[in-house]
């Protein structure tokens, strides 16, 4: 883990400390950035398609990157929160084999490092909306990561500092170790990276089973069995989240969004798409851009 953890960058987005009540009730959020919460009063809901997470006083919460999630407040919450884009040089994510939403009980570090990481990065809050189809939006992306690179060198590693620190909390807990990437064979787990890795090229399940040595039947189902995914499903998957990714980073055409996440044509990518998002590549766009 250390030697990748080298090679990752995390980019702050927002950081603030907010009142919330019933009004916060949005579902079918899905961001491109990384999530965490500090609570430290009142309830809250996150809620995924295999379980529903009460958000408690005195807790820390990380919500990975395009994690469909539905957020809600029956009454009161209050809560630190950082969003944070996550960079890796090979195109992997600490988070790859831990996509569910992991809870720990809170520290007095970790209330201290909030409270520092508010202080040294001011007016990284939202302001606008606790609405995601309204703050989350290409222009707001670009603006807060413009101010990342116009603060000065002690306040961006002190803010690398803090992010890690709050990440390592989650690495460090039962949860993550539940599902710790020691236990998938060596041989999936080299799929799943070479995967990510290559997203561009044309893959197939049977070039896949080639590389892992194993007849194309025995690897499709070894690989369903330690990633609950078809190869296919899983390939797909990776694509699309690069595309999501790109569609609200970047203002990339579709034809080049397609061509960079290895599809063939832009039907084919567009019909993929709507199949692993429920939304067209247009109606994703409207929800993350102006």
């Amino acid at each position: 883990m250390s030697k990748r953890l080298l090679g990752h960058n995390f980019s702050l987005l927002h950081a603030d400390y907010v009142k919330l009540n019933e009004s916060w009730n949005y579902n079918n959020v899905i961001s491109p950035y990384f999530r965490i919460y500090y609570i430290d009063e009142g309830e809250g809901f996150v809620s995924t398609n295999e379980e529903k997470i009460t958000l408690e006083k005195g807790h820390l919460y990380i919500i990975p990157s395009f994690t469909l999630c539905h957020l809600s407040c029956k009454a009161y919450l209050s809560q630190y929160f950082l969003h944070f884009f996550e960079e890796s040089t090979e195109g992997i994510s600490i988070f790859e084999n831990n996509r569910k939403v992991i809870k720990v009980t809170a520290s007095n570090t970790d209330v201290i490092n909030f409270r520092k990481l508010l202080d040294i990065n001011p007016g990284r809050g939202i302001n606008r909306s606790d609405n995601p189809t309204i703050y989350e939006k290409t222009k707001y992306y670009k603006s807060h990561q413009e101010l990342n690179n116009i603060v000065n060198d002690s306040v961006y590693f002190e803010t690398q500092g803090i992010i890690l620190q709050l990440i390592s909390r989650f690495l460090n807990s039962r949860q993550f170790k539940n599902t710790a990437t020691d236990t998938v064979p060596s041989k999936i787990l080299d799929a799943t990276r070479y995967i990510q890795l290559n997203l561009k090229e044309k893959l197939t399940v049977s070039y896949l089973a080639s590389r892992a040595n194993l007849h194309q039947d025995y690897f499709s189902r070894l690989f369903f069995k330690y990633t609950g995914q078809r190869p296919l499903t899983y390939l797909h998957e990776k694509r699309i989240e690069r595309a999501q990714y790109l569609i609200a980073a970047t203002s990339l055409s579709y034809a080049e969004i397609a061509e960079r996440t290895g599809f063939e044509n832009l039907p084919h990518f567009s019909k993929i798409f709507k199949k692993v998002t429920s939304l067209t590549p247009g109606e994703y766009k409207k929800q993350n851009r102006w």
